[in-house]
Order: structure tokens, then C-alpha cells, then sequence
């Protein structure tokens, strides 16, 4: 008894250690795939009630990180991040039990099924219910393993977190001493594991692919908030920025995308903004996309606009997905914008919007290829952020060209590969350029959408509902114990 409360405190150490560093702002991946195994190979061998309160505190000491990040950082209400912290460990203290319960009952093959479909169904849940979209998911800890993350364009992130929770789970079942039904954990997590490195490699694989444009992105930290253009410190930046355009020209840009809310512009100051931008992109020939405050008819947008090469009329875009708390003083936009002359293959979006599957989905259904994301971070996140967006890309076969301030300048091809990356500075302006492919890809995921997340769903409705129905097998001694007692188990 003791020496079992010993190894469950070991246990629960190791795992909430692994979890710090195989989650949060910037996880170091393959912590992210062994996290869990301490714990769920100690949970057949403890109390329901031990293991429910120690895989709780496994979690809620993994995730202690994240607390001052969405307190103090992205200031959201301290209610919401108890109920998000300690709910999601509660959750992950059910789940466990419920891998517990079955492999006691002698099914391993459905404990290990149980762990992955539970935890996809809380992630999917938690962006459908939540102002945040798909923000808080596992998947991304994974976005610089290509070969892993390409199953994102198949199942959608929900199938790159099935993987991260199921391989644990199949390990732990290996391991658990004279458990029946190894041998078909064990066909099933190679033959899963077969399918999705055959994928991966085979999304890899090289493309001969031309050179659409090459794109620049341009960015400093040396203004933080948004300035007004008509005050000096504005009229400074803005120059800072037309000084630095034609540069880029010669580097042979022809799309330059600048942050987001550079400029704090009204209607009627408008022109002073438009005019040089316009005026520039019109001599330099390419196009100048930069985010802005723009306050209309005594309502505040958080925008950005496209002056294109040709000198035509600018494009505005305005922000569909707010972030929650810190923007609700701005009207969402509800219209999808494409660069001019690009025959409706380069999108606009802001930032947030690529949290949101469905708005980048929506945009390669509808021929989309490319997508310019004017952004703002918050120095911390510039990593994982700048991940989701290019998570997002890998899920629709499309290149994301992001730039952001007190953040990452990050250029992606279809399947994840960056082509250009570079950190802000507090003070000094920032640039890369990279080739935009003249390529998209057509994946399974924007065809059918959250398809993989619903079949989760199914398998663990149907577990739960066959549960009751599911009879004991008893454990099968292992050949060691013929000689001795079986493992002793605690009652649960």
C-alpha cells in the first residue's frame, strides 16, 4: 500500500513535468508524447479515488504556466480561466478513470481507444462552446514536426491530438504486466502509426512548383500601441514605413504586408494614410496591405487595407473574429476580401480570424491559395500563434504569410514548411521576403471538415454506451507471476 502511494506520487511528478515542458507558450514536442504515460500505467494499480485526484493535479501542475499568460497577458476573466485550468484537469482525471476501469475490466484495446476519442471530443467541444475558436489544443505542439502535422490536412488538428493522446495510451497498455489483448494494442498502434508516417512523407514528398510573387514582411515594435496618423509619432512611423518599401521593391517584392493596428486613422484622416501608401505601391509596383484602427460613422474597425500595384481602389477587410475581452469595442466584419488582380487566389485575414478553422476553410472552398495575415502577439505567444496560422495552413493546403508585431514574421508553404521567419525587435524595423509557391494543395480536410472530431465523437458514445455491456475479463497472469500471486490491484 505504501510503496503503491509512493509510485503514484513519482508517477504524477514525472507526468506534470512533462506536461510543463510538452505544453503551453512553447512546448518541446516529444515531451508532449510521453507526458502521460507515468500516469496511466500507475492507474490500474491504485484506488479510482487516488488516481482521479492525482491525474487531476497532473494536469493543473502541467498547465501552471499558462496562468499568468491568459491572466495577465491576454486578460481573461479570472473566472473563465479557473473554470478553462481546473475543468480541463478535472476532465483529464476522467479520463484516465475511465482507461482505468476498462483495463481492469480486461479490454485494453478499448482503454486505449477511450483516452485519444475523450480528449479530441473535449478539444472539438471547447472550440465550438468558447469565443476562442480552436485556440487551446494539443495538436500544435507538434506544428514543427512536419511528418506529424501533415494529418492535419486529412483530420484537422483533432487527429494530430487522437495521435498525442492515443500513442501514450497504447504504451501504457503494453506495459501493464499480464493485461490480455496486448498483441492487438499493439497490430493496432503499429498499423495507425504505419498509416501516418506513410502520409506524412508522402505529403512531403517534393513538387515542382513555380514562383508566384515574392512577398515581403515588414514590421517593428518600437510604437506599441496604435498610433494616430496625425499625431507626430505617427506621421514618424508612417515614414519609417514608406522609407523602407522601395528597399523591398529592389529585393523584388511584390506583396509587402505590414502588422496589425499600426495606425489609429478615422474617415476623415484617411487620405493622409492612403495617399503616400497608394502613391508608393502604384510606383513601386506591388501591393501594401496594412492593418489599422479605422474609426467610421462613430463605430471603431479593426481593419486592413490592400493599396494594389495598379492603383486601383483599395480593399478593406475588417476583422470577423474579436479577441474576447480586449477588442469589444470593435465592430466584427462579416465579408471575406481578396487582393486585386490575384484572380481571387490571395485572401486577407487579421490575426485572431486564424484561430478559426472554419474561416480558412471557407476561404480555400472558395479558391483561395494564399492567405496575408496582418497580426499582433504578445511577445510570449509569438511562437505558438504563429504555429496555429501555419496549423491552418497545413489543413487547407494553402501558404500563410503572416506578419506580426511583438511577434514572428513567419511565410509557409502548403504543408508547413517555412520558407521565412524572423523575430521583432523592441526597436529596430524588422523584414524577410520569401517566394510565394504558385501552388496549392487539395486535402481532405477542406472537403469535409471536422469529419474526424464527429467520428470521435461516435466512438466514444459508443464506448460509453457498450461499457455496461462489456464482460470482465480477468487479467492473464504474466509469466513471472505463475510462480507467485497475481498483481495486486486495489478495488476501485
Amino acid at each position: 500500500m505504501r510503496s503503491q502511494r509512493w509510485w503514484l506520487i513519482a508517477a504524477a511528478v514525472l507526468s506534470a513535468t512533462l506536461f510543463w515542458f510538452g505544453t503551453g507558450l512553447r512546448p518541446v514536442p516529444w515531451c508532449t508524447w510521453i507526458a502521460p504515460i507515468p500516469i496511466l500505467v500507475l492507474a490500474p494499480r491504485c484506488s479510482a479515488r487516488a488516481v482521479l485526484a492525482t491525474a487531476s493535479i497532473v494536469w493543473l501542475a502541467g498547465q501552471t504556466p499558462m496562468w499568468g499568460y491568459f491572466l495577465n497577458t491576454v486578460q481573461i476573466p479570472p473566472v473563465m480561466v479557473v473554470l478553462l485550468l481546473i475543468g480541463s484537469a478535472l476532465l483529464f482525471g476522467l479520463v484516465v478513470i475511465a482507461y482505468r476501469g476498462l483495463t481492469l475490466r480486461g479490454h485494453p484495446l478499448t482503454a486505449v481507444g477511450v483516452v485519444p476519442a475523450a480528449w479530441v471530443v473535449i478539444e472539438y467541444g471547447l472550440s465550438l462552446i468558447t469565443p476562442n475558436g480552436a485556440w487551446w489544443s494539443l495538436a500544435y505542439t507538434q506544428a514543427d514536426v512536419l511528418p506529424v502535422i501533415q494529418l492535419a490536412s486529412a483530420t484537422g488538428s483533432w487527429g494530430v491530438t487522437f495521435l498525442l493522446m492515443g500513442a501514450p495510451a497504447a504504451t501504457a497498455a503494453l506495459l501493464t504486466p499480464g493485461a490480455a489483448g496486448r498483441v492487438r494494442v499493439a497490430v493496432a498502434a503499429v498499423a495507425v502509426a504505419a498509416v501516418v508516417a506513410g502520409y506524412g512523407f508522402w505529403q512531403l514528398r517534393p513538387v515542382d512548383a513555380g514562383t508566384a510573387v515574392k512577398v515581403a514582411l515588414l514590421a517593428t515594435d518600437r510604437s506599441i500601441d496604435p498610433v494616430a496618423v496625425t499625431d507626430p509619432e505617427g506621421r514618424t512611423l508612417l515614414a519609417g514605413y514608406l522609407s523602407r518599401i522601395p528597399a523591398l521593391a529592389e529585393r523584388g517584392a511584390g506583396v509587402v504586408v505590414l502588422p496589425e493596428k499600426v495606425f489609429r486613422v478615422d474617415e476623415a484622416d484617411l487620405p493622409l494614410l492612403a495617399g503616400p501608401l497608394s502613391r508608393l505601391a502604384s510606383e513601386q509596383r506591388l501591393d501594401i496591405i496594412v492593418g489599422l484602427i479605422l474609426t467610421r460613422d462613430g463605430h471603431e474597425y479593426n481593419a486592413a487595407i490592400d493599396f494594389p500595384s495598379h492603383g486601383g481602389r483599395p480593399v478593406e477587410y475588417v476583422k470577423r473574429h474579436l479577441v474576447p475581452g480586449l477588442e469589444s469595442e470593435f465592430q466584427p466584419g462579416t465579408r471575406q476580401a481578396f487582393v486585386p488582380g490575384s484572380g481571387g487566389r490571395w485572401a486577407i485575414a487579421i490575426c485572431f480570424d486564424l484561430d478559426f478553422p472554419d474561416l480558412v476553410r471557407d476561404y480555400r472552398r472558395d479558391g483561395a491559395t494564399a492567405l496575408f495575415v496582418p497580426a499582433w502577439d504578445f511577445g510570449d505567444d509569438a511562437w505558438l500563434h504563429s504555429r496555429m496560422a501555419i496549423t491552418r495552413g497545413i489543413e487547407n493546403g494553402l501558404t500563410v504569410t503572416r506578419g506580426s508585431r511583438q511577434g514572428a514574421l513567419t511565410v509557409s508553404d502548403p504543408n508547413g514548411r517555412l520558407l521565412a521567419e524572423a523575430r521583432t525587435t523592441d526597436a529596430s524595423f524588422v523584414s524577410v521576403t520569401a517566394d510565394l509557391p504558385d501552388r496549392a494543395v487539395s486535402t481532405p480536410y477542406t472537403r469535409f471538415g471536422d469529419w474526424f472530431a464527429w467520428a470521435c465523437t461516435l466512438l466514444l458514445a459508443a464506448i460509453c454506451a457498450g461499457g455496461a455491456f462489456l464482460r470482465p475479463r480477468p487479467l492473464i497472469p504474466s509469466p513471472r507471476s505463475k510462480r507467485h500471486d497475481a498483481p495486486k490491484v486495489l478495488s476501485p
